[in-house]
């Protein structure tokens, strides 16, 4: 049976990680409050400027013929090069959550390879970089630090070169992956053509717009909202990562402090069960003793 000072010294040790994991929970649960509110405020005007886009895209094509027509409103139903954006964390201890992730990235890859397509991976978050880079797979494109406070502006400037890729016509679609909050308990795996951009179950009233377009500042006007969209896409994306990244770890260390409780019961229960034999052990020699002096 151990020793018991071996056993009140693995005690102690557990507690003290009870203490980190409890305190590592609560850093998380107020982190995660503060990302919620940011998040639903981004959401709010990602789906705003979604639908005026989807709104004077429509109108716009009805005065476009085809060849004319912006490359981010065609469907591409057979790529031949594909940029894969994806986004995980740059830390670990959050369960499962940036797994999730690079098993989807690494299956989307399997899945185009088997048609053909060309994929090149642009990745932010430490954990995903260091998985593929261990892997040996060539990223094109890789950040560190954004996806742990993620900016508008870095987040622009991470997305330009794949929009500026499809524009040119190096590439003919953008998927983002991540892995998105969905509430307290629920992170939601997220995959979505980013270009071209998807119209279809998107309404749109035949009444008058309140938005004038020029008939010569349309293609513009449709870059230059076409280039919002993406960038505003992409950071919102970091944003509700960046939440579902604190609810996954805010779980994983309440798993984590409960099984350190469990764990200091137990060896609780085995160090009195080791007092116990000793002190029976030792009450057994003096009885002999005594006996053997009689």
């Amino acid at each position: 049976m151990a020793n018991l000072k071996d056993i009140s010294r693995q005690i102690k040790s557990v507690k003290n990680t009870q203490k980190t994991t409890k305190a590592m929970k609560l850093v998380s649960s107020a982190k995660l409050r503060r990302t919620q509110q940011l998040s639903e405020q981004a959401k709010s005007y990602a789906l705003k400027i979604n639908d005026i886009l989807s709104d004077i895209a429509h109108r716009v094509s009805k005065v476009q013929d085809n060849e004319n027509a912006s490359r981010a409103f065609i469907p591409n139903e057979t790529p031949k090069t594909i940029d894969i954006v994806f986004v995980t964390a740059d830390k670990g201890l959050c369960g499962g959550f940036n797994m999730t992730t690079i098993k989807t990235v690494r299956d989307l890859i399997e899945d185009y390879a088997n048609k053909g397509v060309t994929v090149r991976l642009r990745a932010a978050g430490r954990k995903g970089i260091d998985y593929f880079n261990f892997q040996g797979v060539d990223l094109l494109d890789s950040i560190v630090g954004l996806t742990s406070a993620p900016t508008y502006d870095k987040a622009t400037d991470f997305i330009g070169s794949a929009f500026e890729d499809f524009n040119n016509g190096t590439t003919d679609k953008v998927v983002l992956v991540y892995n998105g909050f969905l509430n307290m308990l629920t992170q939601e795996l997220r995959i979505r053509d980013l270009l071209p951009i998807e119209l279809n179950n998107v309404p749109v009233e035949e009444e008058s717009s309140v938005l004038e377009v020029e008939p010569d500042d349309d293609e513009e006007l449709l870059n230059e909202l076409t280039s919002k969209y993406v960038d505003f896409n992409m950071y919102y994306s970091l944003i509700d990562s960046l939440a579902a990244e604190h609810s996954a770890r805010m779980q994983a260390m309440d798993n984590a402090t409960k099984n350190a409780s469990e764990k200091v019961n137990d060896l609780t229960v085995q160090f009195n069960k080791a007092r116990q034999a000793a002190i029976t052990t030792e009450l057994i020699e003096i009885i002999s003793g005594v006996e053997s002096m009689k």
